[in-house]
């Protein structure tokens, strides 16, 4: 391409986003406000049980606890992926955080699996955990606590959980007709079951959703009363506590009809999980053991735990699990409902499901191999949308690596640290009057408008739409890259004329000035490589909190080195590395 087209290309992507940018920012007092009354419940009916004081309570996120039936998948990467970057950005925000992750090892499924593999129970779950916990610090996921439902403390805090639903008069003994799908450990109700035929012409029933075969159940066991809790869940739901909005619909139609939950099951059928207190012919239901691992974490029963949570990160497909059971079990024991439920949809392979049938499951651990935590990372959180399926293929996350981390982002940097365009090695200064002489006035008000960067990211980051975030920094990446086409520094460098030479140092500071705010904004999305950026431009690690985009790094009148030079920041991937 021309390089006059080339500017005209880049000079078309930044107008068009500085034009739709109107977005109404939230101001800083107000961002601060919301961050100290994230403590506070405002509007219910209920008295709730307070565990800590507004000023100490931390930023408390969470993934689900995974399933140890099998080895992970992208999917359970993406959401841990989520949550690390939630909570690396509540930290840059300057806040405590505390984000927990884990696996789920008790229920009928584990207990079949073991027997599948002829191995006890607790061996096979600490031999599957480990995958999940290898995975997690191979991808540099910085949780607070991996709990493990086996624990010690996590059977002393559901059983007082019970004790206190019991005591309050919520669990009864009954007996329980009905459907049950044991591989997603759910009672569910006639209406979420069908009728399919198999291969071979054998009608079955299985589950409305995941197609899973059904069985018919009769047993006693304890009963929740989750009927009762349909006005509070209601009023919980008109707080707007689901996110995306458009899973919202779901939910209240699961409260249109609220039967009473069995919450538990014959210990002689169920045998590998948590007695329920004062009866050992019984065992607690999974979901109910699985879901108080959020209460452990946060140092349940000990007095001032922290509670509740600011966000639970959890897939669509257990979405009724912690939108309706969850809450439900938290109002009855007193205790406050989580403040919101972070919502995702799944991942599909070149557009097709994923399924051990197809062969088609991408095993997270050996793309982080071929591609790095940091830019397979880049990929789940650019490419993933909550509101829909996000769709991996090695080809699509090759060529987004290549295109934004190497090509933009990495060759912006090697352009203007460069010993033949910066032989200086330094982060100039900004000389006012040549700024105004040698820029034009769009890429003035561009580059001015970059103030507003960490008020946009900011609001996408903080309702979990990194891809929001990631593009506004990337827009501005690429505006800078139409800068550098069109001022050819490396031209102005040769040149012996003193105006050229400032025209240069102009030049330099708005690209390295770009750089080092997106630098500080992509600290969530791939913290290793924004930490070598940081590290070549000079940043100090006391100057690297969100608040730092938010001001320009240059007020002093001198010059500042660059750092040492490390080699190129993120080398391009191979088609042949990806196939």
């Amino acid at each position: 391409m021309h390089t006059l087209n080339r500017i005209i290309l880049y000079r078309a992507k930044a107008e068009t986003y500085i034009r739709v940018r109107k977005l109404n920012f939230v101001s800083v007092c107000e961002r601060s406000k919301n961050l100290v009354n994230r403590c506070s419940l405002e509007n219910t009916s209920h008295n709730y049980r307070r565990a800590m004081s507004k000023a100490s309570c931390p930023y408390f996120v969470t993934t689900p606890i995974f399933y140890v039936n099998a080895a992970p998948h992208i999917g359970h990467l993406y959401s841990v992926v989520l949550a690390d970057a939630a909570s690396i950005w509540q930290r840059l925000l300057g806040g405590s955080v505390l984000f927990s992750t884990g696996t789920d090892e008790h229920g009928l499924k584990i207990q079949q699996a073991a027997q599948k593999a002829d191995m006890p129970s607790l061996e096979y779950c600490d031999k599957m955990s480990d995958k999940f916990k290898v995975l997690f610090n191979k991808a540099g996921i910085g949780y607070s606590d991996f709990i493990r439902t086996t624990e010690t403390r996590h059977k002393e805090a559901v059983q007082e959980f019970w004790r206190i639903l019991h005591g309050k008069g919520h669990i009864y003994k009954g007996v329980y007709q009905g459907w049950y799908s044991v591989s997603d450990e759910a009672f569910v109700t006639e209406e979420e079951t069908k009728e399919i035929s198999t291969a071979e012409g054998t009608k079955i029933r299985v589950t409305g959703e995941s197609e899973q075969p059904v069985t018919w159940m009769e047993e006693k066991n304890y009963v929740f009363k989750l009927s009762d809790f349909k006005s509070e869940l209601t009023r919980w739901l008109d707080r707007g506590v689901i996110q995306p909005q458009t899973f919202e619909g779901s939910v209240r139609n699961l409260l249109k009809d609220l039967p009473d939950l069995s919450v538990s099951r014959q210990r002689d059928r169920l045998s590998w999980g948590i007695p329920v207190p004062n009866d050992d012919t019984q065992t607690i239901y999974v979901w109910l053991d699985a879901l108080v691992n959020y209460l452990t974490v946060a140092g349940y029963p000990d007095p001032g735990f922290t509670w509740p949570p600011n966000c639970h990160v959890v897939g669509k497909d257990i979405l009724r699990f912690h939108a309706v059971y969850w809450p439900a079990f938290l109002i009855a024991a007193d205790l406050e409902p989580p403040r919101k439920i972070l919502c995702h949809s799944h991942w599909t392979v070149d557009g097709v499901k994923m399924s051990k049938s197809r062969g088609n499951v991408v095993d997270p651990m050996d793309r982080i191999e071929k591609y790095t935590s940091d830019a397979f990372r880049y990929f789940l959180l650019r490419e993933g949308v909550p509101h829909s399926d996000g769709n991996y293929s090695d080809q699509h996350a090759v060529n987004y690596i290549n295109s934004d981390i190497v090509n933009t982002l990495g060759n912006l940097l090697s352009r203007s640290t460069s010993l033949s365009v910066n032989p200086e090695q330094i982060f100039p200064r900004l000389n006012r009057e040549m700024y105004m002489t040698c820029i034009s006035a769009f890429d003035r008000e561009t580059f001015e408008n970059i103030e507003q960067l960490f008020n946009e990211v900011n609001e996408n980051y903080s309702h979990y739409n990194f891809y929001k975030g990631i593009e506004s920094i990337m827009s501005y990446l690429r505006w800078a890259n139409g800068l550098v086409q069109e001022h050819k520094p490396w031209e102005l460098a040769k040149s012996s004329s003193d105006i050229d030479q400032l025209h240069l140092k102009v030049v330099l500071y708005l690209v390295l000035e770009t750089l080092r705010i997106s630098g500080l904004l992509l600290q969530p999305v791939i913290p290793n490589i924004a930490c070598r950026l940081l590290n070549r431009l000079g940043i100090p690690t006391g100057k690297r909190l969100a608040e730092h985009s938010r001001k320009p790094y240059l007020n002093s009148p001198q010059n500042l080195k660059l750092g040492p030079n490390e080699g190129i920041l993120f080398n391009k991937i191979s088609e042949k590395k990806s196939s």
